[in-house]
């Protein structure tokens, strides 16, 4: 019988082996409140970018048929191309572009899609500008594969509005700039890039011979206007632009973990082989349940949209009345960067309100050194829930004196 191993007092530090750049990956705030009350059936959780509704019943069918049919195994690795096509029609419905079926690649969601334009576009130490308070995710990316994220404050006017100045991103820029980050609609701030300001970015990025990275998740979230505006209705197939979207919002389908990316012409391979290597597909039922949600979707997108519209006035207007908040109506999205003058750090307060409130909050530093004084709020959520939460969080922080 062999002698047993020798048990180290001690276990070693592994973590501190490990190469620089994952190191230096950070621990996501919203998680660590999250993480705190994701069990408690009283909360009112509002802190994860994700709505309260269902996958609704026709995606759900149309995986289980799928399933049954035996759309069990691997499949493409940039997707099967009836999804293609299905995207290539959606693009045109809504946004009156055309992209070619073969400019798609489907990814495990939007991380994923935002993982692999990384990877296909960075070197070691190559700079990526993104606009902050931002989704963490995408500068973890870019750390992630060896790139250097550099931030750009959003400005901030008296009433609460967020703006993004070009000259600000100009001033940004260094010899080792690879890449513009644009967030529109912004998580977390709400912020719209009008399409002028798009085009003057379009004009630099070409003039620099910069990629653009477009995340336009929350396209269809819009307040006041149609939808969001899209780099796609400006640039050219031959532009040195990606664009990132997820099948998550739009359709409740946050589990399902289904997203795309459009890429310029010629790197379909450059993308069969990031598929291959990252996912060898995802899972193929999965993609006829998202050609259910293209084809048959477009109702449920504006009644989720609607129904985001209804709790956003709800919320705005109830916070608005609190003691030390400043809130205004975000443009797009579906999330409240609301400024609460407390005293506390953003994650104190957000673990005070999730301990007396029951209302779960994302931190403002969770998006940045820039989010400090700030909550996020997510407000995909029915009405009842609106108006609930916006009732606890009075009875915590008080109304203003009239």
């Amino acid at each position: 019988m062999s002698a047993a191993l020798p048990v180290a007092d001690t276990l070693p530090d592994l973590a501190g082996t490990l190469p620089a750049r994952i190191q230096a990956v950070g621990t996501s705030q919203i998680g660590m409140v999250a993480d705190r009350g994701r069990d408690d059936p009283e909360v009112v959780k509002l802190w994860i970018g994700e709505g309260d509704l269902p996958t609704p019943d026709f995606v759900v069918e149309a995986a289980h048929l799928a399933m049954q049919r035996g759309e069990t195994r691997y499949t493409y690795s940039r997707g099967i191309p009836r999804l293609h096509q299905a995207l290539s029609d959606y693009h045109r419905r809504h946004w009156e572009v055309e992209v070619a079926p073969e400019r798609f690649a489907i990814t495990a969601g939007g991380m994923n899609a935002i993982m692999q334009a990384c990877q296909a576009l960075l070197e070691h130490g190559d700079e990526v500008v993104i606009p902050t308070p931002n989704w963490p995710n995408l500068a973890e990316a870019v750390r992630v594969t060896g790139g250097a994220p550099v931030t750009v404050p959003y400005r901030r006017s008296a009433d609460g509005h967020f703006s993004l100045p070009i000259e600000d991103l100009v001033a940004a820029l260094t010899p080792r700039t690879r890449v513009l980050v644009v967030n529109s609609p912004s998580n977390p701030t709400g912020w719209v890039m009008p399409l002028a300001e798009m085009e003057a970015l379009r004009d630099l990025a070409r003039e620099r011979n910069l990629w653009i990275i477009s995340d336009e998740v929350y396209g269809q979230f819009t307040y006041g206007n149609a939808l969001a505006p899209s780099f796609l209705q400006i640039c050219t197939p031959s532009d040195r632009l990606i664009v990132t979207n997820t099948f998550s919002k739009n359709w409740a389908m946050t589990g399902w973990r289904a997203g795309w990316v459009v890429y310029p012409e010629g790197l379909a391979a450059t993308f069969g082989k990031l598929g291959q290597y990252n996912t060898t597909s995802i899972p193929t039922f999965i993609q006829h349940a998202a050609v259910a949600a293209l084809d048959e979707g477009d109702g449920f997108i504006r009644t989720m949209v609607g129904r985001c519209a209804e709790s956003r006035a709800i919320m705005v207007e109830g916070l608005s009345r609190l003691k030390g908040v400043t809130v205004f109506a975000p443009e797009g999205a579906f999330y409240l960067m609301a400024r609460v003058e407390t005293g506390e750090t953003s994650l104190d307060l957000a673990f005070r309100l999730l301990r007396e409130a029951k209302v779960g909050v994302a931190p403002g530093t969770a998006f940045g050194p820039e989010g400090e004084g700030f909550v996020r709020i997510c407000f995909a959520v029915s009405p009842e829930l609106a108006r609930e939460a916006v009732a606890r969080l009075t009875r915590v922080l008080g109304e203003r004196a009239a």
